[in-house]
């Protein structure tokens, strides 16, 4: 692929930026500064510099951040700065979207993809994509309570029982929880179900891709290889 169009298709800028940058001498592939635009770069695992900025090629991007409180999932924020201030500006101007949504004071695993059909696929509650989240509790968790999240809990709207795919204690006023669908804030309205308010609310994992050591505000790469964990059903 073109040089420039490899910048172009990364988010780097207009086509005629993205030239720019390479006439300027600010592109760097393999350790060695290209200035022609039109020179002919082979993509597969191709990595690069643009202004001394280490970057990746991918088709289509998937990204990992591990959401802090006080961001929303929305690219048109209300009341609080959008997750996608805390990515870089070519994932920016590629117009990444979050997959699913979590609340401003929620934090924790969060994707990020510009691939239609696997945000999609992350989405759609045919494919039972499992996600577990770490909950604070205001009140005292019991074996009652877990076993009626586990049983199924009827929300305010939908008369069809909610059941959690998985619940355990892990401390007197804690649960981790997963779920398999993704209605509106869930888990706080499946724990006002069983007599008990979400204080915290953290997920921590999809499938079982996990956030690892990945700090508060910073996001990485979803490598090729982890796709599998995300725990897809086949179509």
């Amino acid at each position: 692929m073109r040089l420039a169009q490899i910048l172009f298709s990364q988010g780097f800028g207009t086509r005629r930026e993205c030239a720019g940058l390479i006439v300027s001498e600010l592109v760097e592939v393999d350790g060695r500064v290209i200035d022609d635009p039109d020179a002919d770069i082979p993509t597969e695992g191709l990595s690069f510099r643009v202004r001394g900025e280490p970057w990746r090629y991918f088709e289509k991007a998937l990204v990992l951040l591990h959401k802090p409180a006080g961001y929303e999932c929305s690219m048109k924020p209300k009341h609080h700065p959008s997750v996608m201030s805390l990515l870089p500006p070519p994932l920016r101007t590629r117009g990444l979207q979050p997959v699913g949504r979590l609340d401003e004071d929620t934090t924790g695993f969060l994707l990020l993809t510009d691939d239609g059909a696997l945000l999609h696929r992350l989405t759609s509650p045919k494919h039972h994509v499992p996600k577990v989240y770490e909950v604070t509790l205001k009140h005292p968790v019991d074996a009652t309570q877990v076993q009626r999240l586990l049983a199924g809990v009827v929300l305010d709207d939908d008369p069809a029982p909610v059941r959690a795919a998985a619940c355990e204690a892990t401390g007197e006023r804690s649960l981790r929880l997963t779920l398999t669908e993704g209605k509106y804030h869930q888990v706080k309205r499946m724990a006002a179900a069983v007599s008990n308010r979400v204080e915290q609310l953290h997920r921590s994992a999809m499938g079982t891709l996990t956030l690892g050591d990945l700090a508060p505000g910073k996001w990485r790469w979803v490598e090729p290889q982890e796709r599998a964990a995300l725990g897809l059903r086949a179509a």
